[in-house]
């Protein structure tokens, strides 16, 4: 699975960037696909945590179940996607800068395609995710450094 990574710095401690990132209700904020998120299984913020994500692209939305499946406040987390024809998988790490008075935020996603996916994740899907990656981190920068929301 050839994977999109990505890193930003930003001007914020490592816990208050993890607190952020791994809490599945923000990514609306910050994702441009993001329409909708709920959680539909387990317990927030722990190992087994499942959310229901609603993303758009072009003119169509897709929803896809994601799970979280580890968890090391504040350095890192994994969610993997366990179902639907494309099913994300995401890496995050965060690295103190500064003494901590800063982060490094490093995402890498990858994709599985099932089904019909096997055809949009190369022709559609990670296109679309690279291009939209680099937007999302800069949302990201700014909401967290209180330049934006």
């Amino acid at each position: 699975m050839s994977r999109i990574n990505a890193s930003v710095d930003i001007s914020r401690r490592p816990e208050d960037v993890f607190a952020y990132v791994t809490d599945p209700s923000h990514l609306p904020e910050w994702q441009e696909s993001a329409v909708a998120v709920r959680r539909t299984a387990g317990t927030p913020g722990t190992i087994g945590q499942q959310v229901a994500v609603t993303r758009r692209m072009g003119r169509r939305d897709f929803d896809m179940t994601m799970e979280l499946t580890q968890l090391d406040p504040p350095h890192s987390w994994h969610v993997h996607g366990v179902d639907g024809p494309v099913r994300g998988d995401v890496q995050g790490t965060i690295e103190p800068l500064d003494a901590g008075a800063r982060s490094r935020l490093t995402l890498s996603l990858g994709f599985e395609g099932h089904g019909i996916g096997k055809a949009l994740v190369p022709l559609v899907v990670r296109p679309h995710a690279r291009k939209e990656m680099a937007r999302d981190e800069r949302k990201l920068k700014a909401i967290l450094e209180g330049a934006d929301g």
